[in-house]
């Protein structure tokens, strides 16, 4: 079977690749990926498969004990809640703050208008998952705090495989996410610290309970 891996790097359009089959679930949580199967299956060497693993483990969509595979997480409605709730203590008080300086990134409104297209052309698809992170991290970075980032950015990579189970299970409509998002965006441009708070605190509460239901 000849590469259908085609960019200026090997090693990025097979990052590409892996990334985009975890997250709409053609690699199934649990399975574990070797150097040697991936290098096999996309005609790469091993040295590649290896650099794009991981890559993919750093962006967090696999683990890897010591001595073991790579996995894909399997994530049980503990870790769920989990990972939302610590979400939430970084990004509501983000939005207060923002709030406060009526600040909104243009990057945020760049992601919000490709989140809209997108409803409008398939109201159910993985494809809203990067634009919706672009969405989040751009307002968490336009307060200018590297630690935050960094922290916010750790979670965040744990969160798309939870985003994209959100759509795979068409638990919420694209459309839905970006008026929610408008419901953030508006509460910021007008000042309203609190408005812009519980806007967030009910777009990430809607999503963790519909999924937390579906994984049961």
């Amino acid at each position: 079977m000849a590469s259908r891996l085609k960019a200026t790097s090997l090693i990025d359009a097979l990052v590409v690749e892996l990334r985009e089959q975890i997250l709409d679930g053609r690699i199934a949580g649990g399975t574990a990926l070797t150097e040697t199967e991936v290098a096999k299956q996309y005609e790469v060497a091993r040295p590649t498969a290896k650099a794009a693993i991981e890559r993919v483990t750093a962006e967090g969509l696999l683990r890897r004990d010591a001595h073991k595979s790579a996995r894909v997480p399997v994530f049980d409605a503990d870790d769920i809640a989990d990972l939302y709730f610590t979400r939430a203590c970084v990004e509501r008080q983000v939005m207060r703050e923002l709030a406060r300086r009526r600040s909104v990134p243009s990057a945020a409104t760049s992601a919000q208008v490709e989140i809209r297209k997108l409803a409008e052309a398939d109201d159910s698809t993985i494809a809203a998952v990067e634009p919706d992170v672009r969405f989040h991290r751009s307002l968490v970075d336009e307060l200018g705090s590297p630690r935050l980032s960094r922290l916010h950015a750790s979670v965040m990579a744990e969160m798309r495989l939870c985003m994209a189970q959100v759509q795979t299970y068409k638990l919420l409509r694209i459309a839905e996410i970006a008026d929610e998002h408008q419901d953030i965006l508006d509460a910021i441009v007008g000042g309203d610290a609190e408005r812009a708070d519980q806007a967030l605190a009910v777009h990430l509460n809607r999503a963790c309970e519909q999924l937390r239901a579906r994984i049961g």
